[in-house]
């Protein structure tokens, strides 16, 4: 796996491995590896290993369950919110 990517490309990253797949053996393969996010950026093995599921059926479902446990810094500006006029 690349040692560093983009929130965007993360799926594309997830389709290299074999699904399904346990939680812990994914996050194991994927620490290491950064995701850089619009405003920092987190260790993938880290926010895998955060996620309550204990398996993952797809790239989609992993992805999905990431999703989840992303920090607020992950997307758009902080403390921004959508639909607030």
């Amino acid at each position: 796996m690349t040692s560093e990517i983009h929130l965007s490309r993360l799926e594309n990253e997830l389709q290299d491995y074999s699904y399904p797949i346990a939680r812990d053996d994914l996050a194991g393969s994927c620490a290491g590896t950064t995701v850089l996010f619009a405003d920092g950026d987190a260790d993938l093995g880290d926010l895998v290993a955060d996620v309550d599921q204990e398996r993952f059926e797809s790239a989609e479902d992993a992805v999905a369950a990431l999703h989840n446990v992303l920090p607020i810094e992950a997307v758009g500006e902080p403390g921004q919110s959508e639909g607030d006029a």
